[in-house]
């Protein structure tokens, strides 16, 4: 007998306390290892429409419901036990007609309207509004039917407008909301192919992103000890497909914030170390807080396997740096930046003729000498220098790199080296050798790889199929000047693919957030990431922005309003305040103070905390999620930045500061699941205007 669980189970025990899921969870072990035990106590649910359904007893008040067949038995809700039963009631489990999908159907409530005949009255005719459009009329039956629409609801989709939509399609089957969404917003979709009849409607990729087949205890643990992380056991057919799917080089996942490319990162790591049982898995980001935050949601995926989890390495890409340099080189001294730019300052004043500013010079050092490793004139004379819009002659060029021998005799004197040096010497020792210490890498916020990084990770995979695996967001970079990932041996091309659903933001924030981008994002190498098609799976309320007299004004608005979130029930570690850099955190702390809350301060080291609403600066926001956000201090002069506008020494570089401060904004403002404020004095940044373009 095949033992399953519906995600709606998951859902259903996540919301149950402590105590009562501990007991659900003894009752779901002695389901599985025994459907047919005397000690269980089944009852039929005589008014359920699905004849299969049937409580199970946990205690006197809890009730397991499952869908019980001689072949099979399938945990499907918990809830106390009248909330438990009626859920059942209006539920059923049935293979869909034309997608051959299995799926958990909501019955439609239908209310007999009986006419009451009565004496005619004539009345004035009034004038009545314009009906509103339907969105699918357009649409018959067997088409509806073909995205997995329920028969018995074609007909209240077919009359749904923009103000009924989000409420109709809760009650619909995952894969039929996903289809009637991007149909609203004029997208073509293609239908699946429907399964074969002799097909198993559970096997049905729809059918597996609901229910899942359990093969042993340990499987059933990892999906009852973490409920609210149902990606550890559903994964969406989309993001399952690029799991499992062998590539023949570098493969690249983007997607929009919220599209779940780290959940994909996470599952590609696992699945690379169970099919490949003498493999080594590096999984690795930018900063060590989102690494701490994959290797804890790691630990929900494979708990249960210690031999799969041992093989899979989880840093963040500097940590890795600097202990495989350890290893092989000693433990390195790395160059603080103000040590170098005081270096550069040095050598540019030993150097006369030239009329480089320090600003240029740190950014031509950072962007060109350093991170593509140039160590001759020949080099850096031959350098296309992507990414750097200045352009310079060869006499200018003569001038900088005298400059840079001496910043790099500078650094070898004092026998330190900065993280380009690094990654440089261990690609080279990889190189010479032949092997790299592992067989694959998974690298999550790629899109903030520096040059010398990603040609690591090339030395890495040596063109071996599935070495490399990327996920990220261009839309996201905040870190990193563009440059040819081609050109160091990394091409995507035509293994480069988008994820369109939206799991963490809600339609209105998502539609606002994107207006600060360009609907397509492209990368030097011609790589284009596009947002539209992108859809959010709720609705929820339009985001808030308020432009304030000062900073008192501000700080009274934002404290209301996080004071009301916080009566709303949104515990104090769901609520995130972010600013654009650390002159205006003290404007962060004094709203969370008038909202009568406590403070934590996130950081490289400190993470969000339970009682604690969290505030940073919008470079540590990356990878977090709150249900209750307000970006503050938006001003004219804050962002985009006055400092990093006014030291630009060329108009051409204009253009990059402009995109990463539009970067730095649209990740703040998709942390937000279902509240967002905007917060700005007057005048408020021009950026402001473009996240409310068309409200």
């Amino acid at each position: 007998m095949e033992f399953r669980i519906a995600d709606t189970f998951t859902d259903s025990l996540g919301r149950l306390t402590a105590q009562e899921q501990k007991a659900v969870k003894t009752t779901a072990f002695d389901l599985q290892l025994d459907p047919t035990s005397n000690g269980l106590s089944f009852h039929k649910l005589d008014r359920a429409k699905d004849t299969n359904f049937w409580s199970v007893r946990v205690n006197a008040d809890i009730r397991i419901i499952v869908h019980r067949t001689a072949a099979s038995i399938l945990l499907v809700y918990v809830d106390h036990h009248d909330d438990a039963y009626k859920w059942a009631e209006r539920r059923k489990i049935e293979r869909h007609p034309t997608t051959g999908a299995m799926q958990l159907v909501e019955v439609r409530e239908r209310v007999e309207e009986v006419e009451i005949f009565k004496p005619r009255e004539v009345v004035a005719p009034t004038p009545t509004a314009k009906p509103a459009a339907r969105l699918f009329d357009n649409l018959r039956k067997f088409e509806l039917m073909a995205f997995g629409v329920p028969e018995e609801w074609v007909n209240d989709v077919r009359a749904a407008t923009e103000e009924t939509l989000f409420d109709l399609i809760e009650h619909l089957p995952q894969e039929a909301q996903e289809a009637l969404l991007k149909l609203a917003v004029g997208e073509k979709v293609q239908p699946p192919e429907p399964a074969p009849v002799e097909a198993d409607p559970f096997a049905h990729p729809d059918a597996q992103r609901r229910f899942r087949v359990l093969t042993n205890a340990e499987e059933l643990k990892q999906a009852l000890d973490y409920p609210w992380d149902k990606w550890a056991v559903f994964l969406h057919p989309a993001q399952a497909d690029l799991v499992e799917r062998s590539f023949n080089g570098p493969t690249r996942v983007s997607g929009s914030a919220g599209t779940g490319k780290t959940i994909v990162a996470l599952h590609r790591a696992v699945y690379l170390a169970r099919v490949n049982p003498n493999s080594t898995v590096l999984l690795t980001t930018f900063s060590k807080a989102l690494a701490n935050s994959l290797r804890i949601k790691l630990a929900s995926l494979v708990g249960g396997e210690p031999a799969i989890a041992a093989r899979i390495v989880v840093k963040a890409i500097s940590a890795v740096g600097y202990d495989l340099y350890s290893e092989q080189f000693g433990q390195p001294q790395i160059a603080a930046p103000a040590m170098v730019r005081s270096l550069i300052i040095k050598a540019a004043s030993e150097i006369e003729g030239h009329r480089f500013s320090a600003h240029f010079l740190v950014g031509e050092w950072e962007d060109v000498v350093d991170a593509w490793q140039l160590r001759t004139w020949d080099e850096y004379r031959d350098v296309s220098r992507l990414g750097r819009k200045t352009r310079i002659g060869g006499k200018q060029r003569e001038a900088l790199w005298a400059i840079f021998e001496r910043v790099r005799a500078g650094l070898l004197e004092r026998r330190i080296v900065t993280w380009a040096d690094v990654f440089g010497r261990l690609s080279e020792s990889m190189a010479a050798k032949g092997s790299g210490p592992f067989d694959f890498a998974v690298i999550d916020e790629a899109q903030d790889l520096g040059v010398a990084e990603a040609r690591f990770f090339a030395a890495i995979a040596k063109g071996r199929n599935d070495g490399l695996f990327f996920a990220g967001d261009l839309g996201q970079r905040i870190f990193q000047q563009p440059f040819s990932w081609k050109a160091l041996g990394l091409d995507v091309r035509g293994r480069s693919h988008t994820l369109r659903i939206n799991y963490r933001t809600s339609h209105q924030i998502r539609l606002h957030a994107d207006r600060l981008l360009p609907a397509t994002v492209s990368d030097v190498d011609g790589n284009a990431e596009g947002r539209r098609g992108t859809v959010s799976m709720f609705d929820g309320p339009p985001p808030i922005v308020v432009a304030c007299t000062d900073a008192s004004n501000e700080c009274s608005i934002v404290g209301d309003w996080i004071s009301a979130r916080l009566r709303e029930g949104c515990a104090p570690s769901e609520v995130g305040v972010f600013v654009r850099s650390d002159a205006e955190l003290k404007r962060a702390r004094a709203a969370v103070k008038a909202a009568g809350a406590r403070a934590v301060e996130l950081n490289d080291k400190v993470e969000v905390e339970n009682g604690a609403v969290a505030i940073s600066t919008m470079h540590f926001t990356k990878g977090l999620e709150f249900r209750s956000v307000v970006v503050m201090a938006c001003d004219d002069d804050v962002i985009p930045q006055s400092d990093r506008i006014e030291s630009v020494a060329d108009d051409a570089d204009l253009e990059e500061v402009y995109n990463t401060e539009r970067h730095l904004l649209y990740v703040a403002c998709t942390r937000a699941r279902d509240h967002l404020l905007v917060t700005g004095i007057t005048p408020v940044s021009e950026f402001v205007d473009d996240f409310l373009k068309g409200s």
